[in-house]
């Protein structure tokens, strides 16, 4: 039987949003989990989806508003701990409690999100309780069909990473780097969302867990490089070794707004890079940094973005 009506947690957010448009696109009937629905009003004129207010952490809520889905994609997560908020509360306990409620409720098909380079053993609490978030979900799989992604940083527009950095960039003309050489394999979020929907009526992607990464592995520093000349700015970049990078981020958690903490100074040790291209059963080919960012960076081409850094070279 197809799938038809999907539950979405988490789905008003930035990867959840670009989910959305192309589960409606696709024909799925949509509902969007959101515990303040002005969040997802961008998502509301959407066909056939449907945007309601609950509280995930609250088991009879979210009980209520999965009952009768087909499906159910779990896009819940946070970057940084809050007195309200913790690893554990969101990444394990809540996908635990998401794929015990499928069983109970005989929805047979669970979607994860979740992230590279978790483990047990792995130096971050993120990426620890992640992987308690996979396994909790993987208990169920004998009688749940379960696929779990897990994507590098992912970009595009709206991201909170090259943008965060294109803010830096913009206001500082001495950028002091935290692990300039940490590599990442960027992701474009449109890519995520198309191996997410194409993957929800293929068998052959249930129980599976995938990574997904783009086309080409970065360090941090050629990131923040491609950053400044897409900007058309000239700034020098100070790299930090380990140990300035981890008071930095120490210093940077004690911000009302944490722009980096020492749990994702700890996330960066281990390089968020695919063992492997993104399998084919997901329809995926992944597009490169180069090809979108200077659209929403510098709302330009990528073309004019690179005329601009043959000038900064005076070439």
């Amino acid at each position: 039987m197809r799938i038809n009506q999907v539950c979405v947690l988490g789905g008003s957010g930035f990867v959840g949003s670009a989910i959305v448009h192309k589960l409606s696109a696709a024909g799925y009937v949509v509902k969007v989990l959101s515990r303040r629905r002005e969040r997802a009003k961008h998502l509301i004129l959407l066909p056939n989806v449907q945007v309601v207010e609950c509280d995930v952490l609250n088991d009879a809520e979210l009980s209520m508003h999965m009952q009768g889905c087909d499906a159910v994609i779990n896009l819940v997560g946070i970057l940084n701990e809050s007195r309200k908020t913790t690893f554990e509360q969101m990444h394990h306990q809540l996908p635990a409690r998401v794929a015990a409620l499928c069983e109970r409720l005989e929805i047979r098909r669970l979607l994860h999100m979740s992230a590279l380079q978790t483990g047990t053993d792995a130096p971050s609490a993120y990426l620890r309780s992640k992987a308690a978030g996979e396994a909790a979900v993987m208990a169920h799989a004998k009688k749940i069909s379960v696929t779990i992604f897990q994507p590098s940083v992912i970009f595009g527009r709206g991201d909170s990473f090259l943008n965060l950095f294109a803010t830096v960039v913009k206001l500082m003309p001495v950028v002091a780097l935290a692990k300039p050489e940490a590599r990442f394999q960027p992701v474009w979020v449109e890519d995520v969302a198309d191996a997410v929907v194409n993957s929800m009526d293929n068998v052959d992607t249930f129980g599976k867990t995938y990574e997904l990464g783009g086309p080409r592995v970065y360090t941090l520093r050629e990131l923040i490089e491609f950053v400044i000349f897409v900007l058309g700015k000239k700034r020098k970049i100070v790299g930090l070794n380990d140990k300035l990078s981890y008071w930095q981020a120490y210093a940077m958690e004690k911000l009302p707004v944490k722009l980096m903490t020492r749990d994702n100074f700890y996330s960066m040790q281990v390089d968020s890079v695919c063992r492997g291209p993104i399998a084919a059963e997901l329809g995926v080919t992944p597009t490169a940094v180069e090809a979108v960012v200077p659209e929403y960076l510098a709302n330009d081409t990528p073309r004019a973005a690179y005329d601009r850094f043959r000038g900064l070279a005076g070439r």
